[in-house]
């Protein structure tokens, strides 16, 4: 039974643990849906830096780049899953 356990027990992996929780990521997004003016940011429509640089400001994360708030609004970050589940484009 051990053996069994060791064969198919999950070895560590390289690379690093998520580090934003799924709340900041619906946060972070939330924000993206606002208006920049109403943040008093100086542009029309948000940038990855702007994103960024608000999500600090207000306390969702201690520190974000300004990549990673945009792949958040891309779609490419998923907690859960590296494919979208929940919606599927039709040609």
């Amino acid at each position: 039974m051990a053996l069994i356990k060791q064969v198919l027990g999950d070895r560590p992996r390289p690379g690093t643990k998520k580090f934003f929780s799924v709340e900041q990521v619906v946060q972070i997004v939330a924000l993206a849906c606002e208006s920049p003016q109403e943040s008093e940011r100086p542009v029309s429509h948000w940038t990855a830096k702007e994103l960024a640089a608000e999500a600090v400001k207000r306390g969702i994360v201690d520190k974000i780049s300004p990549r990673s708030a945009g792949r958040f609004l891309k779609g490419s970050y998923s907690p859960t899953s590296s494919s979208s589940l929940l919606v599927k484009r039709e040609s």
